[in-house]
């Protein structure tokens, strides 16, 4: 919590040194990059973008027998656990950078009646889509066994794609355009935090939401199908 605070007041600054002459960037008003930032740094343990490895050091102790024995398949068994953690940290990481950021920033508050239920809807989805890319990555120990590559990509790729460090929308639009539409990594922090700061039209935030729900029935869709074909594997295995 406090690492995430005092993150919060670097990034803030730093994005804060930037709009400073132009008074707008790619849409961001001071106040606007100051809620991105503050949520951002409060989000980052709901959506958990690192961290988590139960599945690959269960496949490489043999544990994982126990989950596939278990009537509830594995995929449904982990997102209920991974959901009930993200609401635990709603409560003891989110809040706090929240209500520290507007103590020293001036922050924008949302005006639209439509924002209220998107954003929470939007939240829950990128928590779903992140446990879905989480689970991709650590189902790589049924086929490597070793997941540290896997983790180290995963690591450096999903910040700066996914629109933690600094929004997205700073960056070339081609490239912009082609994370939204080819890559799931936007949904993670850029979809909710656009959302909140009211950055678009009311039609665009609904697309944003609806681009997100699409990517979560494609990652989980995916997980399945992993899981199946690992399933396979370990009984060619011997497991």
């Amino acid at each position: 919590m406090v690492t995430n605070t005092v993150f919060g007041f670097l990034r803030c600054y730093l994005l804060l040194a930037v709009a400073a002459g132009a008074g707008t960037v790619a849409g961001y008003d001071p106040a606007r990059l100051a809620t991105f930032v503050w949520m951002g740094q409060g989000l980052l343990a709901v959506v958990l973008l690192w961290g988590w490895t139960e599945l690959a050091d269960r496949v490489r102790t043999g544990d994982v027998v126990g989950d596939l024995l278990r009537p509830v398949h594995p995929v449904t068994s982990y997102l209920a656990a991974d959901l009930g953690r993200a609401g635990y940290a709603v409560l003891a990481r989110l809040l706090p950078p929240v209500l520290v950021g507007p103590v020293f920033f001036d922050v924008y508050l949302p005006h639209r009646w439509s924002t209220a239920v998107l954003f929470p809807l939007s939240v829950v989805l990128a928590v779903v889509l992140c446990f879905g890319c989480r689970y991709l990555v650590n189902a790589t120990a049924y086929w490597l066994h070793d997941v540290r590559g896997p983790m180290i990509l995963w690591t450096l790729s999903s910040g700066v794609l996914a629109g933690l460090y600094f929004p997205l929308r700073f960056l070339p639009e081609g490239l912009y355009q082609a994370l939204w539409i080819l890559t799931p990594f936007p949904g993670l922090f850029q979809a909710p935090l656009d959302v909140l700061v009211e950055v678009d039209p009311p039609a665009v935030q609904f697309a944003l939401v609806g681009g997100q729900a699409c990517w979560v029935a494609v990652v989980l869709a995916g997980c399945r199908v992993v899981q199946r074909r690992a399933e396979r594997r370990l009984v060619v295995q011997g497991g």
